[in-house]
């Protein structure tokens, strides 16, 4: 059912890091560091997988996202929702039915067998598609999942995801460079702001962490050896 109530984003930013917060999708620990898939620290950490357990929060940030995309973007914008294996296949499925519109799902690579595939479902080369996933850090990780779409012959100049870092200025260029653009319904400033206005961890701990929000290269290049 596509969503008809439109909160403004500012609301939609902070009760999706109220969400988050509560479910524990959130870890800080600026003592012994989590290491991010690119090798590199930090005191942050996000688990929005475990969004799929929680029916009443998931309905809800897939109505944010729905809302956010067709707000930003248009409302006959897309004729095809691609999530992106395997966080983004849940979240794909959830947007296509609030939009009333086809799925499908990527690969990260060929499969290997049969028609060695990296789409599966149905899209052609006059879809306009908008990519889903969970979330992004640097933006990266989505441009391969981009050209696997565009070498079908369809278009793809949205990505939709619920969490954004928001921390790393080239991303706006990376996917800017690719034709693309982002949308998310928060960042990790959000979450500490909300963290600090409850009390979700201790001062000590969010101090850490705002220090990291505010110049995270610096501080990963402090901590590399922790």
């Amino acid at each position: 059912m596509i969503p008809t109530s439109y909160p403004t984003a500012d609301t939609i930013a902070q009760l999706t890091a109220q969400m988050l917060l509560e479910v524990e999708a959130v870890h800080f620990n600026a003592t012994e560091p989590y290491t991010l898939s690119s090798g590199l620290p930090s005191p942050t950490y996000i688990d929005c997988r475990k969004l799929i357990s929680f029916p009443r929060i998931r309905t809800t940030l897939m109505d944010f996202l729905a809302v956010t995309v067709m707000r930003n973007a248009g409302f006959e914008a897309f004729t095809n929702i691609a999530g992106g294996e395997t966080a983004g296949i849940p979240f794909g499925a959830m947007v296509a039915e609030r939009m009333a519109l086809p799925m499908t799902y990527i690969r990260k690579k060929p499969k290997g067998y049969g028609r060695n595939a990296r789409i599966e479902g149905v899209m052609t080369a006059q879809d306009r598609v908008l990519l889903i996933e969970d979330l992004t850090t640097d933006g990266g990780s989505k441009l391969s999942f981009i050209d696997a779409i565009r070498e079908t012959g369809a278009t793809c100049a949205h990505t939709a995801v619920i969490f954004s870092y928001g921390i790393f200025p080239d991303m706006d260029k990376t996917l800017g460079d690719y034709g693309v653009t982002l949308h998310s319904l928060c960042t990790w400033h959000d979450v500490l702001a909300e963290a600090q206005r409850t009390n979700a961890f201790d001062a000590q701990t969010l101090t850490a962490v705002g220090a990291f929000l505010k110049d995270p290269r610096s501080w990963q290049d402090a901590h590399k050896s922790v």
